[in-house]
């Protein structure tokens, strides 16, 4: 594990491995070993980067608002900064989907596979009104929280439940409890720097996803092979089945092949690990 510098701002990495890059971003608020699972099944055949955005893991804050643009264009700094100029796998859990979408479209010379695991869809995303108005306030309500000392006396015990909690939507997981150690939850989670850093992330999100459909009229996919990988908890109830057509819809906007991942929550990446795996390394690169 390292820190390196892009845009200004010192972003914790781990890389392992060897052969072809493989870039895991997690989800909102989650961590660089929320891929533990999936990592040493990866490293035989990639060299696997995991890299923490501004305010999640151990990186320092954001210096800007997220965007999609920003997020491909931090991605491509970090390979850079790594010396690892060559195509990449590029692999987004949930919020990230965007970003690594934008990525490949921003720099399609860079990339050699797309996965996107139960990653976000919003189909019709418009751009909110009063952008720096939401940052500001996402920003002093991370200050407030953190100055009366909500992030040291609930953030691990947040984090703890959230992974835990069984068949919620978009959140839990089904195989289980959070598997991540708890020295590394205590020092991720307890710190404001994390809180603060997803209620940015939270507070963008609709800006972030209508930046990715313009980015979608203005610059097309390369022609490389991209997965939709959908959690499903093997129930058949109307929110379960509406989430498997929507990211079968996004397979078919993007050309991509579509794979469920089952039984798994929202955490695919703990739940079914080896699914993730074989997504990625389905693709010969």
């Amino acid at each position: 594990m390292t820190f390196v510098r892009v845009g200004g701002v010192p972003l914790h990495v781990a890389v392992e491995g060897s052969g072809p890059v493989c870039v895991l971003s997690a989800g909102l608020a989650m961590s660089w070993y929320d891929w533990d699972l999936v990592v040493p099944l990866l490293t035989p055949f990639r060299t696997v980067v995991r890299f923490d955005r501004p305010g999640h893991g151990l990186s320092a804050p954001a210096a800007v608002p997220p965007t999609a643009a920003g997020e491909a264009h931090r991605i491509a700094g970090l390979l850079d900064a790594l010396g690892l100029p060559g195509p990449a796998t590029v692999v987004g859990h949930s919020i990230a989907g965007f970003h690594v979408e934008a990525f490949a479209r921003l720099h399609p010379a860079r990339t050699a596979a797309v996965v996107m695991v139960d990653g976000s869809v919003e189909e019709d995303a418009r751009t909110p009104a009063a952008p720096a108005l939401r940052t500001a306030a996402a920003r002093t309500l991370g200050s407030v929280l953190t100055a009366v000392g909500a992030p040291a006396a609930l953030g691990p015990l947040t984090r703890r439940a959230v992974v835990r909690v069984s068949r919620v939507p978009r959140v839990s997981r089904t195989g289980g409890g959070d598997p991540a150690p708890d020295a590394l939850v205590r020092r991720c989670y307890r710190t404001g720097r994390v809180l603060r850093g997803a209620l940015l992330e939270n507070a963008r999100y609709r800006d972030v996803a209508a930046e990715l459909l313009a980015l979608r009229e203005r610059h097309p996919l390369p022609d490389v092979p991209v997965t939709v990988l959908a959690g499903h908890d093997g129930g058949s109830g109307r929110w379960a089945v509406r989430w498997l057509d929507r990211q079968a819809a996004l397979a078919d906007r993007l050309g991509a092949r579509f794979e469920v991942a089952e039984p798994s929550g929202h955490m695919v990446m703990l739940d079914q690990p080896r699914s993730v795996a074989r997504a990625v390394l389905s693709h010969p690169v």
